[in-house]
C-alpha cells in the first residue's frame, strides 16, 4: 500500500525507539522518516512515515502493547499536509520580499491542489549562512533553496556544490556580487519575482522547466 504516517506517544525513557523500530523491522516495513521530539521530561513523541505497511490496524495495535508506548494514531504524513518545501535564506529585508513571491504563487498552487510550503530564515555572515545552506540537505521535501542576500561566495558557494551534487534541490539565488550566482541553477534580480519562480520550478500545477529557459539570468 502506499506510504502511511503514525503517531506515538510514549514514556521518555532509553530503548523506547528501539523497540519500536525492533517491531517493525521483523513486520518487514521500511521506515522512510522518522522525527522524535521530547513533549516533557515524562513524555516523548515519535512520528513515523511508513511504506509497505499491508495491516495498519494490526500494526497500531502491536506497538500499542509496547509497554512504554501509551497512544498510538494513525495521521496524514508530512507530504500530505506541508508538501514541498522551499528554503529562503539570507538578508531579512531580502528574505522577506521574496517570501511575499513565494507565499503568494504558493497561495494560487495550493488553491488548485497543490501542497507547497515555505520555510525562511534571515542570517548574516559567510560561516552562519553556510552551515544552513549545507542544512538544508538534512531536511525532508525540499524542492528548491533561494539564495537572498546582497553578497554570497565563499564557503556559501562550497555548501551549494555539494547539496546539488548530493540532493535533488533547485538553487535560485537573488543577483549580487559574489561565486554564489555562478553555481545558481537561476539568477533573478527582483526578489518578487525570485519566490514566484521558486514556486513555479517545483509545483506540479505550474508549466515551469528551468533546464528549457534560454537564458540563466532574469
Amino acid at each position: 500500500m502506499d506510504e502511511i504516517a503514525i503517531n506515538i506517544r510514549a514514556v521518555n525513557q532509553p530503548g523506547v525507539l528501539r523497540d519500536i523500530t525492533e517491531l517493525t523491522a521483523i513486520c518487514g516495513i521500511n521506515i522512510t522518516y522518522t522525527h522524535l521530539f521530547v513533549e516533557d521530561k515524562d513524555h516523548a513523541s515519535l512520528y513515523l512515515e511508513l511504506e509497505a505497511v499491508k495491516n495498519v490496524d494490526k500494526l497500531i495495535e502491536n506497538i500499542g502493547k509496547v509497554e512504554a508506548v501509551r497512544s498510538v494514531e494513525e495521521c496524514p504524513t508530512l507530504q500530505d499536509v506541508y508538501g514541498k518545501r522551499i528554503i529562503i535564506i539570507g538578508g531579512g529585508a531580502q528574505v522577506a520580499m521574496v517570501a511575499q513571491g513565494a507565499i503568494t504563487e504558493a497561495d494560487r498552487h495550493n488553491i488548485r491542489g497543490e501542497h507547497i510550503s515555505v520555510d525562511t530564515i534571515p542570517l548574516v555572515g559567510e560561516e552562519d549562512l553556510s552551515e544552513a545552506v549545507s542544512a538544508v540537505g538534512r531536511l525532508p521535501r525540499v524542492g528548491a533553496l533561494v539564495l537572498a542576500g546582497s553578497l554570497m561566495g565563499g564557503k556559501i558557494t562550497e555548501s551549494i556544490e555539494k547539496i546539488k551534487k548530493d540532493h535533488e534541490v533547485i538553487v535560485i539565488s537573488l543577483n549580487m556580487p559574489g561565486s554564489v550566482t555562478e553555481k545558481a541553477d537561476l539568477v533573478v534580480t527582483d526578489p518578487i519575482q525570485a519566490g514566484v519562480m521558486a514556486v513555479m520550478s517545483v509545483a506540479d500545477t505550474a508549466i515551469f522547466d528551468i533546464k528549457r529557459l534560454g537564458q540563466k539570468r532574469f
